[in-house]
């Protein structure tokens, strides 16, 4: 029976490398972290086989990155009821000088409270058009005569995307980035500049337009808008809260002095919890973008069969040292690279829009991009639910 016995001699730095991607991993490490290929000597486990897929094909990274925003997309609502809860409970603790009971009716009214504004506000806002982002960034629209490859590589991927073409624009800079807006598939924009016009070949540029095609096709638009619109609310609704508990005065109770003193903690506790609820918020909404550049990057080898033009690509916008001047913090997470940092490995888990460009080009590598066809996996491994096992998938097999 073929196990995985990817094993390699400890060098004097403690740390081994992978047979299959050449990342660097410590002595003990039992799978590669990035293409996930099994380092250990006994049979591979169920849970690193899906792992194994998700890493290597472009199906199963596209519908884990789906499931991935959905969670944090639950956890953002979970996280604005819980403020809106939390708000109507010191209120009440507040007025009546105890501590509120966990079901109290204040608690359930400002969640709901915060719900039904979420909703009305997210409605609202994902009525407007493309023609204000547009304007932001100095994008100005092209046709087919002024940039006949652009439109010609937009039409492709349009028809591989099942879209209507969405309106072209060229912004003057010669920076390389590019981006999509709209919330609508049919009231779509794709903007890019012309320095990435000028400095990428076609299949470069196609790999470009295809990942902002993407983020058209998968919703992003309304899923940053949306996200970001409750993350406002809860920050709104824990200044609100912070701010009521400091000019409505505390109103003592006949009960005895420990239930006030329960009350006055309760309303402690919940004044901190409020003002590190914004923060909380905004990692997960960026956490969100981060998601969804890793879901449009999946999404563009899916329309063009060809992960090498993205890859090569974003090595180039990397290297690219020229600042877009006409980006604000406003529109940064649009962009495919954040044209105002460059984050590194660690601040991407925390503060950062996009992953480090590193690891997209590694995960697009895994995705068939490097030019190498990788060996079967073993004929003994247990399927994945849900999943179409592909020659992408990679592992080190002896007899």
């Amino acid at each position: 029976m073929a196990e995985t016995t990817a094993a390699a001699s400890a060098p004097a730095d403690g740390s081994k490398t992978c047979p299959s991607c050449g990342a660097t991993l410590t002595w003990r490490a039992k799978r590669c972290r990035l293409c996930y290929t099994w380092l250990g000597g006994e049979p591979v486990p169920p849970r690193v086989v899906k792992q194994a897929l998700i890493a290597t094909d472009f199906i199963a990274a596209d519908a884990q990155n789906r499931r991935n925003t959905t969670l944090l997309i639950v956890i953002v609502l979970a996280l604005g009821v819980g403020v809106g809860w939390l708000v109507g409970l010191m209120v009440e603790a507040a007025a009546t000088g105890l501590a509120p009971a966990f079901g109290s009716p204040s608690g359930v009214f400002g969640a709901g409270l915060f719900l039904s504004v979420g909703l009305i506000s997210v409605l609202v806002t994902l009525l407007s058009g493309r023609r204000a982002i547009l304007g932001l960034t100095g994008a100005a629209t092209v046709t087919a005569e002024q940039e006949p490859v652009l439109h010609n590589v937009a039409e492709e991927m349009a028809i591989a995307a099942g879209l209507p073409l969405p309106q072209l624009a060229v912004i003057e800079s010669p920076a390389l980035n590019a981006f999509a807006t709209g919330m609508r598939s049919d009231r779509a924009a794709i903007a890019v500049t012309r320095g990435l016009l000028q400095g990428l070949s076609r299949d470069e540029l196609q790999g470009v337009v295809a990942h902002e095609m993407a983020h058209i096709r998968n919703l992003d638009i309304r899923y940053a808008t949306a996200v970001a619109i409750l993350v406002g609310l809860i920050a709104l609704f824990a200044d609100f809260g912070v701010r009521l508990m400091r000019v409505m005065p505390a109103r003592s109770s006949s009960s005895s002095r420990k239930d006030n003193g329960g009350a006055a903690l309760f309303i402690v506790i919940g004044v901190v919890c409020l003002m590190l609820a914004p923060f909380f918020a905004m990692m997960v909404q960026f956490a969100v973008s981060r998601q969804r550049e890793f879901l449009a990057d999946a999404t563009s080898v899916r329309l063009t069969r060809n992960p090498t033009g993205l890859i090569s690509a974003l090595e180039k916008l990397h290297a690219s040292t020229i600042e877009l001047e006409a980006s604000n913090r406003a529109v940064q997470h649009m962009f495919i690279v954040n044209p105002l940092r460059d984050f590194s490995e660690w601040s991407s888990n925390l503060i950062a829009t996009h992953p480090p460009i590193e690891r997209r080009i590694e995960r697009l590598r895994n995705l068939g991009g490097s030019g190498e066809v990788p060996a079967e996996p073993p004929a003994d491994a247990p399927p994945v639910p849900g999943a179409t096992a592909t020659a992408s998938t990679r592992w080190n097999t002896q007899a």
